[in-house]
């Protein structure tokens, strides 16, 4: 079964790091993304960039409303997203738990409905 693991963090950091630190924080990342992928449990995985660079669509009444960011109220925000599989959601659990991000922020698991 497929999982999103949905990573919310302040992102501020890693921002404002030089260079060589935003390397130091991502290291982590990248063995994190290695034992998925030797797992076989890695399907796709992005980071994204903060709210101020999201921009936000609906529909009422009929019109269509665009609004930029930044939106967050909070310092945490969507941060990335890993889809992995797993036979069950305790594994997915295991996986973010052994995440970076579940460190300094938090690991949204959610099963993935599949449309097909």
């Amino acid at each position: 079964m497929q999982y999103m693991l949905l990573l919310h963090h302040d992102d501020t950091p890693f921002v404002t790091a030089s260079h060589d630190e935003q390397e130091k924080m991502s290291a982590p990342y990248m063995a994190y993304n290695e034992a998925l992928i030797k797992a076989g449990a890695m399907v796709s995985g992005e980071r994204l960039r903060g709210a101020s660079a999201a921009t936000v669509v609906r529909v009422r009444n009929d019109k269509t409303e665009v609004l930029d960011g930044p939106f967050a109220a909070t310092k945490e925000q969507l941060g990335g997203f890993y889809i992995i599989e797993a036979p069950d959601l305790d594994a997915a659990i295991g996986w973010a738990a052994r995440c970076p991000s579940a460190s300094f922020g938090t690991v949204e698991v959610r099963p993935i409905w599949p449309t097909r």
